[in-house]
């Protein structure tokens, strides 16, 4: 009987191997982290795309140097284009499964296997952030509001709506194609997800706030729940 360490080492291996699998890393001005999370990465997955949402820094050059395709938008579109963008060359090469990392160090890259995996049994695995202490209490209350709202409005439960970390098929990504090119993304590939009655898991993960906050504002969280009403009247 092999131990778990040897399988999961084997399940790596496997994984490492093959080329249908994308992770696709959205960045902007991010040289304080880029080089480090590619390397990571690289443990764990042989095709990494890096998308660089009109960086004023050196976030390419830093990208291209640690070898991994980077793509460049001339301004900043939003993480949600960033994506998108990902998505669509990473199926004209070939991509049966899609991951989707933050640039900034919060997600760890050996959860990689863990999303795999779960993915062979359904279509679309999103990370959950759990209570983290360490989280700013001002995305606790806003991603507890949000969730709750997606349930009533979509029929979708989640415990974290808001991750960046998660990973679908290919086919899944053709279904639920989002409009979104900021950081309304996220919801709006969840309330696709109900809407098109996709099979989804949800994983733990742990997650690393290594600098002052920064994504979602108050403000950027009321935009979310006016664009997951507009969504469901105006698409159900």
């Amino acid at each position: 009987m092999k131990s778990s360490k040897t399988q999961s080492i084997n399940y790596l291996k496997k994984m490492q191997a093959k080329n249908d699998v994308f992770v696709i890393i959205p960045a902007y001005n991010e040289r304080k982290h880029i080089s480090a999370v590619i390397i990571k990465t690289k443990r764990y997955a042989k095709n990494i795309l890096v998308v660089d949402d009109g960086s004023s820094d050196n976030t390419t050059a830093l990208a291209e140097k640690e070898g991994v395709t980077v793509l460049r938008h001339i301004v900043n579109l939003g993480k949600g284009a960033a994506l998108k963008t990902g998505c669509e060359y990473a199926l004209r090469k070939g991509a049966k499964k899609l991951i989707f990392m933050d640039s900034d160090g919060q997600h760890l890259p050996q959860d990689i296997p863990r999303f795999l995996k779960a993915l062979e049994t359904c279509d679309i695995v999103f990370g959950s952030r759990g209570l983290n202490k360490n989280m700013p209490g001002v995305l606790k209350f806003g991603n507890g509001f949000i969730n709750t709202v997606m349930g009533w409005l979509f029929g979708i439960r989640l415990s974290d709506t808001q991750s960046g970390y998660r990973a679908m098929t290919a086919q899944a990504y053709k279904r639920i194609r989002w409009a979104s090119t900021s950081y309304s993304v996220e919801s709006e590939m969840v309330a696709n997800t109900g809407r098109k009655n996709l099979k989804y898991k949800e994983i733990k993960i742990k997650t690393i706030y290594a600098d002052k906050y920064k994504g979602t504002t108050v403000i950027d969280g009321v935009k979310i729940v006016l664009n997951m009403l507009w969504w469901r009247l105006s698409r159900w």
